[in-house]
């Protein structure tokens, strides 16, 4: 199995997908030429404009961008099955799930990534390779038939992770808002994934990858500061 699972799309100041795109390209390597994207996560604009805006950047790396939406439901799993790559791109994530439940999609994505089929998601894309979508930021302005997502993974992430609430905001950091989840799931690590960074995922090893480190949450323990380098290979133990 060969995850990379992006926390955002774009630093702040810098062109959509601009620094990424390189490590991207260094995941999917030379043999891949075609990837799949699936825009079920936009909301506000078309998915026609989302392949557009991905293929913009994913041009710059060397690759042909083909969308699912272009596909007649019966024949969206055999795009998935056929696919040399697939990317899940960042946005709603409540939406994304239930389109890819209402196409009865989940299944076959975990499938052709068990087999090792190359998945690279963005922000509500790495949500749901989680075994849920528990820990997403978003709003849930859709109603998904369950927050059970492609399990790729055994743990969660909390994409966007921040350390902080705005000065003057008196609500619940996301650091309380993560506490809350493992009361209810003690069995479950978190991984507060930090703007900037991503989780390299090659079989069962894990690598952080960029220039801030990761935040480990376990329910009964204190949370842990993790950076590129250090041991992630507890997270499927």
């Amino acid at each position: 199995m060969r995850l990379l699972l992006i926390s955002n799309s774009t630093n702040a100041g810098e062109a959509y997908l601009d620094y990424p795109k390189n490590n991207i390209k260094e995941f999917l390597g030379e043999e891949v030429k075609k990837v799949l994207f699936i825009p079920y996560a936009a909301v506000t604009f078309s998915f026609d404009d989302y392949q557009k805006k991905v293929q913009d950047r994913f041009s710059e790396i060397g690759y042909e961008v083909d969308s699912i939406h272009h596909y007649a439901q019966n024949a969206k799993k055999q795009a998935i099955k056929d696919a040399e790559a697939i990317i899940v791109g960042g946005g709603n994530t409540f939406n994304l799930l239930k389109l890819l439940q209402q196409q009865d999609l989940l299944e076959t994505i975990r499938y052709e990534c068990l087999k090792g089929k190359p998945y690279v998601g963005w922000s509500a894309g790495s949500n749901v390779a989680c075994p849920t979508i528990c820990t997403t930021n978003d709003m849930p302005i859709v109603e998904p038939e369950s927050f059970h997502a492609t399990n790729l993974v055994r743990f969660q992430i909390n994409p966007h992770y921040l350390d902080a609430n705005p000065d003057g905001h008196a609500g619940e950091t996301r650091e309380q808002r993560i506490e809350e989840y493992l009361e209810a799931n003690p069995y479950t690590y978190v991984v507060g994934l930090r703007e900037g960074t991503m989780l390299k995922i090659d079989n069962a090893e894990v690598e952080l990858v960029g220039p801030r480190k990761a935040r480990i949450f376990k329910n009964g323990e204190e949370p842990r500061e993790l950076g590129a380098g250090d041991d992630f290979d507890f997270l499927f133990e």
